[in-house]
């Protein structure tokens, strides 16, 4: 299993997930832009020295084919999002959907979609239990 992103490394995968492969300068210069919550991860070479160390954790693959090494996501947003909710259940919530989804709403306020869409995952789960 791989390892779970810090949150510098999760901005980074974001970057990625948004634009796709990218080079070390293309990220630094999202991330500045951005302004990210993160200050640290602004600098160019601690851009870099974060996405060596992605590498070697095996969250992002690096083609070296080109003079700048282009990186991208080594997993869809979609599979690492739901490795991280399964840490945080099993952490936080003792493998409690039900209690993560309950303090999830009891804490944020949901949008009008979020509620549909809360409401059509129950109403599919239920279908199938059937």
């Amino acid at each position: 299993m791989r390892q779970r992103p810090t949150d510098a490394e999760l901005e980074i995968l974001k970057v990625l997930w948004e634009r796709g492969p990218s080079t070390v300068r293309e990220v630094q210069e999202v991330l500045a832009d951005a302004r990210q919550p993160i200050p640290s991860t602004t600098g160019y070479t601690t851009v870099l020295k974060l996405m060596q160390i992605m590498a070697r954790k095996g969250l992002v693959e690096r083609d070296e084919d080109q003079r700048a090494h282009v990186y991208r996501a080594a997993e869809e947003r979609d599979l690492t999002q739901r490795r991280l909710v399964d840490d945080l259940l099993d952490r936080a919530f003792d493998g409690s959907a039900g209690g993560l989804v309950l303090h999830a709403l009891g804490s944020r306020r949901a949008s009008a979609a979020d509620l549909a869409e809360i409401r059509k995952l129950l109403d599919d789960y239920e279908e199938k239990k059937r």
